[in-house]
């Protein structure tokens, strides 16, 4: 498929939309870390972050915002970003997480998961946010290079927990300029 040939839409998510973000969600996010963990710890988290109660809760805060990226009725990947309480650390009024940026794996170097990006960074101008955050995994050197790339560095770590393994997180920011 010709990446210049993608005709690609990014809309909000509603809460209409459950399923096919349960669907995205878990889809994407098997496809990014299955081969690197258990079973046991995959299926875990799948029940403990992805499940309909857990993603109608996420929906519902205003805090919150998901975004799909579809090539025409079919979502190809998504964002949630995070701002005022809603971070789920920081928690800076003038910050903006980006705590979500999955694409299918067929989609993987056409440039979705940019227009994503562009589309949180589009948000964090908009709502006059000083820095953007995010945490990504010490492993996951492909996401790592792409953020690298865009501005971001890094300024902490944290735990994030699969299952029941801990895993380390590279927490990034970038600063925004407002123009």
């Amino acid at each position: 498929m010709d990446k210049n040939s993608i005709n690609i839409t990014i809309r909000k998510v509603k809460m209409t939309d459950i399923d096919l973000l349960q669907s995205i969600a878990q889809q994407t996010f098997v496809e990014t870390f299955s081969e690197v963990n258990t079973a046991a710890d995959m299926a875990k988290y799948m029940v403990e972050k992805f499940s309909n109660e857990m993603l109608l809760a996420e929906l519902s805060n205003q805090g919150s915002e998901f975004y799909f990226a579809q090539l025409g009725n079919s979502v190809i990947g998504y964002l949630k970003i995070n701002s005022g309480q809603a971070q789920t650390e920081l928690q800076d009024e003038h910050a903006l997480e980006i705590e979500r940026i999955y694409v299918l794996q067929e989609f993987h170097g056409k440039k979705i998961g940019q227009l994503l990006y562009e589309k949180a960074l589009d948000i964090a101008r908009l709502k006059n946010v000083r820095f953007i955050w995010l945490g990504v995994w010490e492993e996951n050197f492909r996401a790592i290079s792409f953020y690298q790339k865009h501005g971001f560095v890094a300024f902490d770590k944290h735990i994030f927990r699969l299952g029941d393994d801990e895993q380390t997180d590279i927490m990034m920011k970038k600063n925004v300029v407002n123009n």
